[in-house]
Formats: C-alpha cells, structure tokens, sequence
C-alpha cells in the first residue's frame, strides 16, 4: 500500500452523451484515459497511475426512460466497462476498486479507487442527488459522492466530495443557472458524522471536485467591435488559437459570475481556454460546429482544498496538471472533457499554520466571510416532490413510447384511436343485444 500522506492524483472526467444510452461512449476509451497516464507517468520516475478517478456523465439515457428510473442496467454496464478500462490503459494494470456510484434520471457518477493506494482507506462513504427541473424533477440537477480516507494527515484522516451536474441550458437563462446551483448547495446533502447534527452542504468536506454540464455560454455583447456578423460566427473565428481563446475567455459566463462570487464560491479551474469550446457540434464531426447555438465551454471541471485560502480565490494549492477535451467522440453535439489533478500532501500536524481543530476532526474548505453556505429545511420534500413526478411523468411517456414503437407522438395516436375503437366496439356490442348482431336460432 502506498504512503497515504503522498500527493495523491486524482483524475476526473465528464460527458453529455446526448442521450445515447448504450451507444454514447466508444468501446476503447484510451482516447479519454490515456493522456492522463501518460501526463501521471511524466511526473515520477516510475509510471503511476491515479489514485482516485471520478467519471461523471449527463443525460446518460433517454429522458423518458431515465425519468422512470430506469437507469440501473446502463450504470452497472459503465461501471464494469469504464474500470475495465481504466485497469487496461494502467501503468503495470494496476487494479481499482468501486467507491460508489449514484445516478438520478440522467446524471451519473462513479468513483474508483487505486487497489494498491488509498482504497482500503476509503470509508464512511455516502451518495446523494437533487433535482433542480421543473417541479424539482431530476431533469435538471446533481449527484454525489462522499467519503473519508483515514490516516491521511491524522487519524480522521481527510474527506472527499464529488459533485456532477446538468444545469439550465441556453444563453439567456443565465439567471436559471445560478439559482440551479445555490439550489444544489442547499439541497444535495450529506448525513453527518455525528447523528444529532443537521445533514451538510457539499461544502463540509476536506477537498471538493465540481464536474458536468453546467450549461454556462459566451455571450459577447452586441456593441463588441469585432462582432460583423453574428455571435457565433465570431466565436468560431476566436477559436483558431490559444491567444484568440484566452481573450474569448472573457466573456464566458461561468467565469465572470465567479469573479463576482455570485456562484461557484470558493471553487477553481484550469485554464479553460486552452481547448476549444466543447458544444455545439454536429454529431459524427470532430471539429464542425452547430452555429444555430454559440460555441461554448459548457462542460467544466472545477476544484478546491482545505488549505486553499479565500483571500486568494484564483490560486489553489491543487496543481492543475492536465485539463482538454477529446475532439474524437462525435456521437455526441458535446465533447468530454478530463483533468488531472495533484493533491498536495497534508501539511505537518506540528505546522504553526495548522488548525487546532484539524487534529479532533478532519480539516473543511475555508470560504470567504460574506458566504455560508445553509441546509434547506424543506430539502427532502423537494427532492421527493421531484421524485414522485419523474415516475409518473416517465412511466407514463414510456408506456406512450412503448405502444408507438419509439415515437411518444405515434404512441399517442395509438392511444387515443385505440381508445376510440374501443369504444366504438362497445356501442355497437351493447346495441347489438351483446351478440354481434346475429339473429337467435329458434329452439324448435
């Protein structure tokens, strides 16, 4: 087993397959995988694999079928598939373990563990979900996993927190995104570690990993000087380079509005800008886009540590080694993205910067002042509210996706013409004398 007070590297990813079910991820994921081996690889002596690695996916199934909760087959496929390969394209085909995985309509996550690292450390694990659709339907909304790793840095050792999520889409509803997110923090919540606590925030944690689609656009404003034609026009000519990025970058809702600290709080990211955008493409192109939306990164990775300072919101003490997306996977109008991360080790308990209460209890995120994130009391009756109307409202599409071969349209023309002859059928049954109109044979 390895030094649990190492850097620990830690690789995430996370993709909107478009509702593909089955047919949203490729066989061989080395594409995703393998630059992040080799990226772990080039920073020691020997090859060396992640120590944790979270895959996150949105709208993993189609909706109907997600809505139902219909979900459990397809997620224990991606598990036994993704780990397979992730053992595969392993420095020495190291082996990993399954922390946990959870999924709520069409939002999923799965954390493994490196055997030979920090698996058997791994407890006290946890999986939450939310919903933020209509209704708090699960549409729209998150998951998560929480766990502790023992011994690392003192005997309580330190907690993780993985959040994926699928926020409001399209450019205008930039409102619709930010209350989807303090609706997140509000309501994704985990038991406590002392029963006669109230649950916590995903903020209550020793280090926390924010993925999925987040649905945040470019929106360059009309007065722009370089805007001749339209916006997405001229974000596609912003893209050619790196340079051109980076100024595009600017205009990037996610990052303005977590500049103002109106979302995201106390979270960091790397350099976006250094790949393209990854929506909206045009399914089965690497690099063709669909101009009817503005290219946008919407698929984002960000991050946090306890030692991160809130004074300092743009520098964090995780090194951000790896972080694009994987232009290859065209069954999707998104792109995956990945990141590797490399944790620092925990600093040393004899430190006069340490907290005295990082020795009684594992270390937490420390956020800026004027933001304390707070349970919402009514958490569980929202998230079953959302839940009872994803079942009626799946079941009932399914049953209309059933009976019209596919099609929910068909099905409901099958349903309402086949209720129509039914009731024809029953007039002319009931006006017949109940037997069909034939005359009655007489009994002499």
């Amino acid at each position: 087993m390895g030094d649990p007070n190492q850097p620990l590297l830690v690789q995430i990813g996370s993709y909107n397959t478009n509702l593909q079910a089955g047919a949203g991820l490729p066989q061989d994921l080395v594409d995703w995988l393998a630059s992040t081996f080799q990226v772990s690889s080039f920073l020691s002596k020997e090859p060396r694999a992640p120590d944790i690695v979270a895959i996150g996916f949105q709208e993993l199934l189609p909706l109907h079928l997600g809505l139902a909760g219909l979900s459990k087959s397809l997620i224990d496929e991606r598990d036994v598939h993704i780990r397979s390969q992730i053992e595969a394209h392993a420095p020495h085909k190291g082996s990993y373990s399954l922390i946990a995985k959870v999924v709520n309509v069409g939002v999923a996550l799965l954390v493994y563990a490196r055997d030979d690292a920090i698996a058997r450390q791994v407890c006290d694990v946890q999986t939450q979900w939310t919903g933020c659709g209509p209704g708090y339907m699960g549409n729209k909304g998150a998951v998560g996993v929480r766990f502790r790793v023992s011994d690392r840095g003192s005997k309580l050792g330190e907690v993780f927190t993985f959040v994926c999520a699928h926020l409001t889409a399209h450019e205008s509803y930039l409102a619709h995104r930010i209350a989807d997110y303090h609706h997140i923090v509000r309501t994704l919540l985990f038991p406590p570690s002392v029963p006669s606590e109230p649950p916590t925030t995903m903020y209550a944690t020793s280090h926390l990993f924010f993925l999925g689609d987040l649905n945040f656009r470019i929106t360059i404003p009309p007065s722009h000087p370089l805007v001749t034609a339209s916006p997405s026009e001229e974000v596609l000519s912003m893209l050619r380079d790196e340079t051109t990025r980076e100024a595009l970058k600017e205009y990037d809702q996610l990052l303005n509005e977590r500049r103002k600290e109106r979302v995201f709080i106390g979270l960091r990211e790397g350099p976006f800008w250094m790949f393209k955008c990854t929506y909206k493409y045009k399914l089965g192109e690497v690099d063709k886009y669909d101009l009817k939306r503005t290219p946008s990164w919407t698929d984002r990775i960000m991050y946090t540590t306890y030692t991160d300072s809130p004074a300092v919101p743009e520098k964090s003490n995780i090194t951000n080694l790896l972080y694009t997306s994987i232009p290859s996977y065209t069954t999707s109008d998104h792109k995956p993205v990945v990141s590797l991360l490399l944790l620092p080790p925990p600093p040393a308990s004899t430190s006069a910067s340490t907290p005295p209460t990082w020795e009684s209890s594992p270390p937490l995120l420390r956020l800026p002042k004027s933001y304390t994130p707070t349970p919402d009391p009514y958490a569980l009756l929202k998230k079953y509210t959302g839940r009872a109307l994803d079942r009626i409202i799946g079941y009932t599409w399914w049953f209309l996706t059933t009976i019209g071969a596919g099609s929910a349209i068909v099905g409901i023309f099958n349903f309402f013409f086949s209720y129509a002859a039914w009731k024809w059928w029953s007039t002319w049954w009931t006006s017949s004398g109940g037997n069909g109109g034939a005359p009655i044979a007489d009994a002499a």
